[in-house]
């Protein structure tokens, strides 16, 4: 009977972990990097064992610092969570060695399974060898870990090894493997999987499909249970692949079976041998605790012959402090407010006045719905979203909200290139106009409020906001009249420092502020308060690079000096930031005058990495994403 558990994860699964584990009265071990120190899941954990460092090769990816931990704090379990050491049959070993109970699948299958290449062996497929134009595009893959890390699509044979060194460098960050391989990329497909649940007596659960087609950066972004509009036929035919494999390797535990599906054809693409990020929507329809069930399977006990009925439907959209109109940048700096109405699932690993770094995943939640029919699922899930309070980083809640009420997804037709189709009109500025006068109006009105009213009319006071999403500056006007705050063209019904109530047109609007520094929060439109008199040093030179993120540079392109000729687009250098490599182009064509970069070195947001001196008459490169 396990008593103690140690989590080797951090983050939101970990906190997850730790709620099944207090339900059943079994003791929490967290381990935690210097990053980590007061993150949530420290903080929640019973005890907490410190890993020295920031990295995750450091930390989180060192297994035998992780068994000491365990065997100090007295736990008798593991958990691994997901990423990190999950798929790690060495870990696995280390862990059982140490006398502890591993909670995931015996080291050999995940031997068998975690890594893709000899996944595609076991069932008959192999990885390409050798690439030709015939064959394109392909998919340059990591062979183990997950969560899109390591993959890149190559269209032109010119950008295969540059593909494969960035591949490979992220994966070894990621998962300590930098393995990779090639296969072909099937475009225009749906990605489906079947969650699975085996014990040691030989009982193995298919646990319905589920569906990530909406994917960025080959990551998933919007899952649900059950898949929409499969046919009974195709559904049982990945149900027997996800048994079979299953059997095949002699699983125990928790798993995923993950398939690409083109009309009524399923392609396999690998099995997930740990716990998957959108489990909650398999709990919600099936009406189970998926990590409940694997501690008892490694506890020894059997499952129920058969599987329990599934019921409803659910979907899960996953939070991210990121920009997706600057080609997914992450975000960093804290996080003053996360809530979400009533009714909704929200598992996170973090609360108000955390602060994200640059460490780690950018995820900062998962929100799940759950009814009885997907369109009530989807209603429910992009109302909450709506409505819910994220202050802090730009996020990715407009684009959720989004692409749930798009008629593409809602009508169940969308495929893996949906963001490739529609992520311009979906991340398309779109704030609320009245915003800035709500924010000057409550921040007028939490003043006057020890100030008193004023007696006589004063002139028009202004103030000056810039919008977050779009970066336009608006200057607005009020006034202080004998009856309180006024406006031209709206009625002001009520202005305090946190609530603003204008009567537009007849319409009444509520407008709920908040302020953090020189950050408003206008419901869902974020502000910034431009100063009075704006710092004129502030200004950069024109062709200047600068870090769009807090990160680490990890290479600079071979060659690359100042008084170097550069062409609009051409990569330069590459950032690494929240586990994510990210690369630099320069912005015109002309002469590299200076280069601030070099591998190794960690610069914050808005650091000079270089400049670029433009030749004449050349425009700015276009912004989309160069092919690697």
């Amino acid at each position: 009977m396990i008593t103690s558990l140690l989590v080797a994860n951090r983050g939101e699964i970990a906190c997850r972990i730790f709620r099944t584990c207090a339900a059943a009265g079994i003791r929490t071990v967290a381990v935690h990097s210097d990053a980590d120190e007061s993150a949530l899941h420290a903080r929640v954990a019973d005890v907490a064992v410190r890993l020295p460092g920031f990295a995750p090769a450091d930390t989180y990816l060192r297994g035998d610092l992780i068994v000491k931990a365990a065997l100090a704090a007295g736990a008798d379990a593991v958990h691994p969570g997901y990423g990190f050491l999950s798929e790690n049959a060495d870990f696995a070993r280390a862990v059982t060695d140490a006398g502890l109970v591993w909670i995931g699948p015996p080291p050999g299958a995940i031997e068998a399974m975690a890594s893709k290449t000899r996944a595609k062996e076991l069932m008959g497929l192999a990885p390409l060898t050798e690439v030709t134009e015939d064959d394109l595009p392909v998919l340059v893959k990591a062979a183990a870990g997950g969560g899109g890390r390591g993959m890149r699509i190559v269209r032109e044979l010119a950008f295969l090894d540059d593909a494969l060194a960035s591949a490979r460098a992220e994966a070894l960050s990621a998962f300590g493997d930098g393995e990779v391989f090639v296969e072909p990329y099937v475009e225009g497909g749906r990605h489906v999987e079947v969650q699975i649940l085996a014990d040691g007596h030989g009982t193995v659960w298919p646990l319905g499909t589920r569906d990530c087609t909406l994917q960025r950066r080959h990551q998933k972004v919007v899952e649900e249970a059950p898949a929409p509009g499969l046919g009974q036929g195709l559904t049982d035919e990945l149900y027997g692949t996800a048994v079979r494999a299953a059997r095949a390797t002699g699983y125990r535990g928790a798993g995923t079976v993950e398939f690409l599906v083109v009309g009524d054809r399923a392609h396999f693409l690998e099995m997930n041998t740990r716990l998957q990020v959108e489990h909650p929507v398999t709990e919600a329809v099936f009406g189970i605790d998926l990590v409940a069930l694997q501690i008892r399977i490694a506890e020894g006990e059997p499952l129920a012959k058969d599987p329990p009925r599934a019921r409803g439907h659910a979907i899960e959209a996953r939070l991210y402090a990121e920009d997706p109109a600057r080609d997914w940048a992450p975000q960093t700096g804290t996080l003053h407010r996360l809530a979400v109405p009533d009714g909704m699932r929200l598992d996170t690993g973090y609360t108000d006045g955390d602060t994200i770094g640059v460490h780690y995943d950018p995820m900062l939640a998962k929100v799940i719905a759950y009814a009885p029919t997907r369109a009530e699922a989807i209603r429910a899930l992009a109302g909450a979203l709506d409505r819910a309070l994220i202050h802090g980083p730009v996020t990715n809640r407009d684009l959720l909200v989004r692409s749930l009420r798009h008629p593409e997804f809602t009508g169940a037709g969308m495929d893996t290139g949906f963001y490739d189709r529609h992520l311009a009109a979906l991340t398309a500025p779109d704030p609320d106009p009245w915003a800035p006068l709500a924010a000057a109006l409550a921040q007028a009105g939490g003043r006057s409020r020890f100030g008193g009213w004023r007696n006589l009319h004063s002139q028009p006071q202004t103030r000056a906001y810039r919008t977050d999403a779009d970066g336009t500056e608006h200057e607005v006007r009020y006034r202080h009249t004998r009856e309180g705050l006024a406006a031209d063209g709206v009625q002001v019904v009520r202005a305090a420092a946190d609530l603003v109530v204008l009567d537009i047109d007849g319409v009444r609007r509520t407008f709920h502020v908040a302020v953090y520094g020189d950050r408003v929060h206008v419901g869902n439109t974020a502000l910034t308060a431009l100063p009075r008199f704006p710092d004129p040093t502030a200004r950069r030179a024109p062709g200047s690079l600068v870090a769009p993120m807090p990160g680490t540079v990890v290479r600079v392109a071979e060659g690359l000096a100042e008084g170097a000729r550069v062409r609009a687009g051409e990569a330069l250098l590459w950032l690494e930031a929240m586990k994510m490599e990210h690369k630099v182009v320069a912005p015109v064509s002309g002469t590299l005058t200076a280069l601030h970069a070099a591998p190794g070195r960690q610069v914050e947001v808005g650091a000079l990495l270089a400049v670029v001196h433009a030749d004449d008459e050349v425009t700015l490169a276009e912004p989309e994403e160069q092919p690697v």
